[in-house]
């Protein structure tokens, strides 16, 4: 977050829905509501994701593939996709007949230097669709073997299927609505959106390569589009822009809730309207990284108190401590305490998880720091929540409470938003999404710090509290 010479945060017409109708309950534990008892429709599932067992070799020729595990996960998913799309593409698209991609290229960034019709493979760490001569290609030295080892097989497949979904923009033409002017992100948040429709057709059983759980099978998916996001403080206007982590899985959710017509209906209008990709304030001389201290936990204090006074009810107090109530709950580094309405922190652990992150040392497999001074914030955020509901009478522990509770501090950071004393910054939401995504995160946990199983309804229910506000909340996980 960013501190600036602003006043402080004010109230305005979000207040109003954070207040009962954003938390209401009767603090009943009846039938959970869809968002915590499946993944968009589909029932949460718990098995190894990946090449099924006994899948057919693909039959499709590989340029330079040298057969190892990573040029096997490629090409079954290349062969998989374009399966997919041969169905789905006449199916959704007024009887429009699905052509495969001209050629396929497998390179090792280490040592090849081939010139392809899109430039050389030299010291390329990447994986991309080439429209010039309709080919698809794929780093198998350095850039799968990575994804594949840190994420799991899936996330190799994620790669391919989105840079499929850029074949399938030009094979859609106008009903895809690209033109040479659309920018680049809004073309990437479409590829993102189509590999989504791909992946519910895996999660539905129907590949005959992969299976893929809505459970730990989705958090790679959704792992490595956190990992292949823009670096925080790229404007959304760069020539090479793709999206936060926020952007791009909201395009992979679209996708795979509501199918590939949603992504062709993606344009420059409605995609720049959502965006969060912007670069850092210039009165942003932190880069998005406030310092965890006693300073700026009274602005989270004040901030919170200003956006949640609607519910009308008494805001927690945050305390030092070890991050656990005595005789009470026990979720550190920061746990809310109901007996005496307060949020109890451990206050070094929480300037560790506040450090910035560095991407540069985590892709050498060192030690990556923190996850930045929002995942931080959220912790905190998501405990004083839980004092708010509780407030209003909602239920802290029901199969709802984790993902009601992220919503709210989704909503929160809508709220933060504009200018203040503590104002949300380039990078932050990326930052929450990493505590989402991790098994011990804070922001979706319970009173007792029980998580949803599925990192998709986690990382989803933040997204609908920052984008549609604090009612949605109550209504979705009530």
């Amino acid at each position: 977050m960013s501190q600036g010479g602003g006043r402080a945060l004010v109230a305005l017409a979000l207040v109003a829905a954070l207040g009962v109708a954003a938390c209401g309950g009767n603090g009943s534990s009846g039938p959970a509501t869809a968002g915590a008892g499946n993944v968009a429709g589909l029932p949460v599932t718990h098995f190894e994701s990946g090449l099924k067992p006994g899948a057919p070799a693909p039959g499709l020729d590989v340029k330079n593939a040298d057969g190892g595990q990573d040029d096997q996960l490629a090409t079954a998913a290349i062969a998989d996709v374009e399966t997919y799309w041969g169905a789905t593409l006449p199916a959704d698209f007024g009887g429009l007949k699905f052509k495969p991609v001209t050629s396929l290229l497998s390179y090792d960034s280490n040592s090849d230097t081939e010139d392809t019709a899109c430039g050389s493979v030299k010291q390329l760490v990447n994986a991309f669709y080439c429209a010039q001569d309709d080919s698809v290609a794929w780093d198998r030295g350095v850039l799968l073997p990575m994804l594949r080892q840190r994420f799991g097989p899936m996330s190799v497949v994620t790669v391919l299927a989105h840079e499929f979904g850029h074949a399938i923009q030009y094979r859609l033409g106008d009903k895809a609505g690209i033109t040479k002017s659309t920018p680049t992100v809004v073309k990437e948040q479409q590829a993102d959106c189509f590999a989504g429709g791909y992946f519910r057709w895996v999660a539905e059983g129907k590949s005959k390569y992969y299976q893929v759980s809505t459970a730990e099978g989705l958090d790679q998916v959704m792992a490595a589009m956190f990992f292949i996001r823009d670096q925080a403080g790229t404007s959304a206007t760069d020539r090479q822009a793709h999206g936060t982590a926020f952007d791009r899985t909201f395009a992979f959710q679209s996708g795979f809730e509501k199918g590939p017509t949603e992504c062709a209906g993606m344009n420059t209008q409605n995609v720049q309207a959502r965006l969060t990709e912007r670069p850092f304030d210039k009165k942003d001389t932190g880069k998005g990284d406030a310092k965890l201290n006693d300073s700026t936990l009274k602005l989270l204090k004040g901030s919170l108190d200003t956006a949640f006074k609607g519910a009308g009810v008494a805001a927690p107090e945050i305390v030092p401590g070890n991050g656990s109530c005595s005789g009470g709950p026990s979720t550190p580094p920061a746990s809310y305490c109901p007996a005496d309405n307060t949020v109890n922190i451990d206050l070094d652990r929480l300037t560790q998880l506040a450090q910035p992150s560095d991407p540069q040392a985590g892709q050498a497999g060192k030690d990556r720091g923190g996850l930045g001074d929002f995942a931080a914030f959220a912790e905190v955020a998501s405990r004083y929540a839980m004092g708010i509901q509780k407030g209003v009478g909602a239920s802290l522990d029901n199969a709802n409470a984790g993902l009601r509770t992220s919503c709210l501090v989704g909503a929160w950071a809508a709220f933060t938003n504009r200018p203040g004393e503590l104002r949300l910054s380039s990078g932050d939401l990326d930052e929450a999404i990493a505590d989402l995504l991790r098994p011990d995160g804070l922001v979706s946990a319970d009173l007792n710090g029980k998580r949803p199983d599925s990192g998709f309804d986690r990382v989803e229910s933040l997204r609908r509290g920052y984008l549609e506000g604090s009612s949605v909340c109550s209504k979705q996980y009530g």
